[in-house]
């Protein structure tokens, strides 16, 4: 089996702003997994996240140093492919055992001749609309974002302090959509628990990471006393991080990247459940490739935020798409993850 790295700079179609920064290009790398027998490549990605300390020219580097351990296998399940990890390369950034495990389910779903999500036990009719994300800015920029791209439910950024809820209001004179929030570590307790009444009366379904991840005591407080659920982001980024996430949330939002890939998630969806969790699944600013992954899990969900390729001026592969009436996924008519590279 051979690795192939494919690095690009996905420019944003407008500029993308958070509680820590704003960007307007997203550097990743597409990974190929490719079966020089049966003339199959799996594809995964990476996006190269720089507040967590990726680049490309180190990744690519760390992924091509794989490929002697790869080299003497014709194929290789997701399972297979995680051992081969654990032994070559146990402190591997979670981002990069991701795209390797998108690669190895994508290859694995060819392999069967079947759509990856469908060779799991799934319940195939339960249907998740993904979200589009308003990103933080001006109240007037970001109204022109939502009215220029209608959607089912939109995720909305906050996290500047004390004009969110202003923001929310001002946004749901024009439309009457759910809103997902998400402040990015920026509000304090108080500020949570004050703003999640107003929140609700306008049709916000619940609120995602308020407090910074050591804020414990904060997080347990507004557990107790906010007007709506509270969904963990940072705070739950691999499976160590579930249970723990019981005590003080109502749901976790899952990143593929950071959990290390579609095996990983999975099976943090299952704890989720048997703890009383709802789930979520999120992506980073990614291609049609990274999205087309994380698709597969939807029937698993409650909710799901997989927008990265439509936040894209120029997306370099094809694969799953969203609905602009429903929100939900539409899927290729071909087996894995659906996604290929046209650029």
């Amino acid at each position: 089996m051979q690795i192939t790295v494919h690095p690009y700079d996905l420019p944003l179609a407008n500029p993308f702003r958070i509680a820590h920064e704003s960007r307007t290009v997203q550097p990743t790398l597409i990974v190929g997994l490719t079966e020089p027998s049966l003339g199959l490549v799996g594809y995964g990605e990476a996006p190269m996240t720089r507040y967590y300390g990726l680049d490309s020219a180190t990744s690519t580097a760390e992924l091509l140093a794989l490929a002697p351990a790869f080299a003497p296998y014709k194929t290789l399940e997701p399972t297979e492919l995680h051992a081969l990890l654990d032994e070559h390369a146990p402190h591997l950034n979670p981002f990069l055992r991701c795209a390797l495990d998108v690669g190895a389910h994508d290859l694995w779903g060819w392999r069967h001749a079947q759509r990856t999500g469908l060779l799991w036990d799934q319940e195939q009719s339960r249907r998740v609309p993904t979200c589009y994300t308003i990103g933080l800015g001006p109240i007037d920029e970001m109204i022109a974002k939502l009215r220029a791209f209608p959607w089912p439910v939109y995720k909305i950024k906050m996290g500047r302090g004390d004009d969110d809820v202003a923001i929310i209001r001002a946004l749901r004179a024009h439309t009457t959509a759910p809103f997902y929030v998400d402040a990015n570590t920026g509000w304090t307790a108080r500020q949570t628990i004050e703003y999640s009444t107003a929140l609700a009366e306008l049709g916000v379904v619940f609120i995602e990471q308020p407090l910074p991840p050591a804020d414990l005591a904060g997080a347990r407080e507004v557990h107790q006393h906010s007007a709506l659920p509270i969904f963990a982001d940072e705070s739950c980024q691999t499976e160590a991080d579930v249970d723990r996430c019981a005590e003080y949330f109502s749901g976790i939002n899952i990143k593929v990247v950071k959990c290390g890939g579609l095996l990983p998630a999975r099976r943090m969806i299952a704890r989720a459940r048997s703890l009383g969790l709802q789930v979520m699944a999120g992506c980073m600013t990614e291609s049609s490739v990274g999205i087309s992954g994380i698709a597969q899990l939807l029937p698993e969900l409650d909710f799901a935020d997989l927008d990265g390729a439509m936040l894209l001026a120029q997306d370099p592969a094809r694969g799953v798409t969203f609905d602009p009436a429903t929100g939900f996924a539409q899927y290729p008519d071909r087996p894995g993850n659906g996604a290929w590279l046209v650029g």
